[in-house]
């Protein structure tokens, strides 16, 4: 019977807790900018770097807008929460592609 209860308890939060979240996130001051970077060959690099910068507390959404030499991406955050420059931080410090020990990341006009 505990185990039920237990179980019932835990899928309730599940349940629940995205909900919260996300009205957070709405109800929180954004704003978006476009981050320019060098150094992207392949489409496994643009998921990287979007991820890493997605990991950052604060950060919405990063998404790739236009891919070639300067690839572009689209960062949606609270600037309550995390700064431009610790988006470009986590951009350059995301491990390449070919070699995970390598930062080939470069973002192009740090304002």
């Amino acid at each position: 019977m505990k185990t039920i209860i237990t179980i019932l308890g835990c899928l309730t939060l599940i349940l629940f807790m995205p909900g919260e979240v996300n009205a957070q996130q709405t109800t929180a001051s954004t704003q978006s900018f476009t981050v320019s970077v060098k150094g992207v060959g392949c489409n496994e690099d643009v998921k990287s770097i979007a991820a890493n910068v997605e990991k950052l507390e604060g950060v919405l959404t990063c998404s790739p807008q236009k891919r070639g030499a300067t690839t572009k991406f689209q960062v949606s955050f609270d600037p309550n929460t995390v700064s431009k420059r610790q988006i470009y931080d986590a951009v350059e410090d995301t491990p390449g592609c070919t070699n995970p020990k390598a930062r080939p990341y470069k973002v192009k006009n740090k304002d």
